[in-house]
């Protein structure tokens, strides 16, 4: 998909980019992706860390963080790149940052004076702790929002040390949640016309997925702990064994649990005063898994997969990489996309979401492969002026 792709929802919206690594650029990825124009604003020399990170011999997040978007060179420690800065930002719609708190005032682009400039400004703030409270001063990266909002905690198994999720996802969701609190403010400035400030942390963004974690325990003291592959009386729900690998089955629910009985040839089950209850199945987890995985390993996944679709079974296989971009459905979706690269070719990256039926987003156009390759660019359309 190229520049040829649908202009998006937020087509006309203006934003400056000034973060670097994850949370910052991945809201503006999400704007990006709805149709927003993205100037992203790089140090000159080496730009944003995260053009280099990544896995293989051509590391290639930046292509999926960087799409559709411009990138600037602007030198935001001299006076003349605040200057410059501040000229962009008196244009744009919405601001992005995720500095530790206090950096913008320190670089005199604090954004209540940002706003007196600009009233209808939107700036996106994310950081690891926020911009208020005893720790806001501290630096965070999204693992230790992880560990403070409760997620590491419980990710694991209880005999060993609190394990990781394998992508950066107290990153990705404080972005999340800045991105939903800037179209919240847009809602709110077409009625009034103020902008305002999104303040979205690392550790309240994780906090905020934590499901009944702290109403749990408030209740009635409990505290839940590692589990490895499932919930805690949440069952059936795990990954079995089949003779060839492994399969995903979340029967965790009266009806579901009574046609995956009967889909094992075992339909008593689903009466058996031992399994018929939510309550009952979850006092009874392992013996439930290990009596469902006895099952499974004597079955290829293909002929597991047949008989949760006959069944009605929510299940499916654990994809990687090479079972997404093989799979007809991804492919029938466009979850998956294809990008022209100058460098790399043509490279496959997850596509836009959600789905829009009047108003679809898009990849437009491919990562800026070079710091401040639009610098020229942006200051004709935007200020009028060349750099």
């Amino acid at each position: 998909m190229t520049e040829a792709g649908s202009a998006g929802a937020l087509e006309g919206l203006k934003v400056v980019e000034m973060g670097q690594l994850i949370a910052g650029p991945f809201c503006g990825q999400l704007l990006g992706d709805m149709g927003a124009e993205i100037v992203k604003l790089e140090p000159p020399g080496g730009g944003d860390q995260m053009r280099n990170w990544g896995q293989g011999d051509k590391p290639s997040w930046w292509r999926v963080i960087a799409r559709n978007k411009y990138s600037v060179a602007v030198d935001l420690r001299s006076e003349e790149g605040q200057q410059l800065a501040r000229e962009l930002i008196a244009k744009a719609d919405i601001l992005i940052e995720n500095f530790r708190p206090g950096t913008l005032e320190k670089w005199n682009l604090a954004p209540q004076e940002l706003r007196r400039t600009n009233p209808g400004l939107i700036v996106v703030r994310v950081s690891g702790y926020g911009q208020t409270g005893p720790y806001s001063s501290r630096a965070g990266f999204g693992g230790i929002g992880e560990a403070m909002g409760g997620w590491r905690g419980i990710v694991g198994y209880p005999e060993l040390p609190p394990a990781r999720m394998g992508v950066s996802i107290g990153d990705t969701l404080a972005a999340t949640y800045g991105c939903l609190g800037a179209l919240a403010a847009l809602h709110h400035r077409s009625q009034t016309g103020e902008g305002q400030i999104v303040d979205s942390a690392l550790y309240e963004a994780v906090l905020q997925v934590m499901e009944s974690t702290v109403s749990d325990y408030s209740a009635s003291g409990t505290k839940r702990r590692r589990t490895g592959s499932t919930l805690p009386a949440i069952a059936p729900s795990n990954v079995y064994p089949c003779r060839d690998g492994e399969y995903l089955i979340g029967a965790n629910q009266d009806g579901v649990f009574a046609r995956l009985a009967a889909a094992m040839g075992r339909p008593e089950l689903a009466s058996d005063e031992r399994y018929a209850t939510h309550r009952a199945r979850g006092a009874r987890q392992e013996e439930l898994d290990a009596l469902i995985g006895e099952w499974t390993k004597t079955l290829t996944i293909a002929e597991l997969e047949a008989k949760m679709v006959e069944a009605a079974v929510p299940a499916g296989r654990v994809f990687d990489a090479e079972d997404m971009m093989a799979d007809p459905h991804f492919a029938a979706r466009e979850a998956l996309v294809t990008v022209a690269d100058d460098e790399l070719g043509e490279i496959t990256m997850q596509g836009v979401f959600p789905k829009m039926s009047g108003t679809p987003g898009s990849v437009r156009r491919p990562a800026p492969l070079e710091v401040g390759q639009d610098t020229n660019d942006v200051l004709k359309r935007w200020l009028g002026r060349e750099a």
